[in-house]
């Protein structure tokens, strides 16, 4: 995960008050975030130089971890092996039983509305049909896509720096650069998932 995610991730392995909100699971639906609520959801974050998966609880705590490297200058069938075995090890577990649906948050440009993903700095991704695979290694469970900027963005709303503030962009920077927005009190994902998605940006044509 990026170094953003593992800060959000430590906060949320440390546990949570009872009195905090139970799990907000993510779908997209005509740009909007809503939520469902599960005992379990199983998380994969997919970036350019890890991939890395979870199990979570409803209070933020994570229960199991998995993570491989990305094999990113290689062919895309072998970026979906390290996923399908980062998938495995949270599968395997007897945890997995209790898990209601899948979230990925992936290096973008995702595309939610067809649950494909080109990721810049993963060149064998191109329109790759993320979802679609996942969901046939984990058995048919549900799968929700966002950009990991998004996801990054919900954490931290649901428990973090931008916790009760109604507007917020927050950042992701790691092997790329990303983000997401809160607007008016409620996760922004947008119609593909990459509302927020601010990149590389040219401040100084010059510079």
């Amino acid at each position: 995960m990026s170094d953003a995610g593992d800060t959000v991730h430590r906060n949320l392995s440390a546990g949570a008050p009872t009195a905090r909100p139970a799990c907000p699971f993510l779908k997209v639906d005509r740009g909007e975030l809503t939520l469902m609520h599960t005992d379990l959801v199983a998380a994969l974050d997919i970036g350019g130089t890890k991939i890395a998966g979870a199990l979570v609880d409803g209070h933020g705590r994570i229960l199991l971890r998995a993570q491989r490297a990305t094999p990113a200058q290689e062919n895309g069938e072998s970026v979906m092996r390290a996923v399908e075995e980062t998938l495995g090890e949270l599968t395997d577990s007897p945890l997995w039983g209790r898990a209601g649906a899948l979230g990925i948050g992936s290096a973008g440009p995702v595309d939610a509305s067809t649950g494909t993903v080109s990721p810049v700095n993963v060149p064998g991704w191109r329109d790759y049909p993320l979802v679609r695979r996942v969901r046939e290694a984990a058995g048919g469970l549900p799968v929700e896509l966002i950009g990991d900027g998004v996801a990054i963005t919900a954490a931290e709303h649901w428990q973090g720096a931008a916790r009760g503030h109604d507007n917020a962009l927050c950042m992701v920077v790691s092997t790329g650069v990303g983000g997401g927005l809160v607007l008016n009190g409620q996760l922004h994902a947008g119609p593909t998932g990459n509302a927020g998605h601010i990149g590389h940006i040219s401040v100084d044509l010059d510079g």
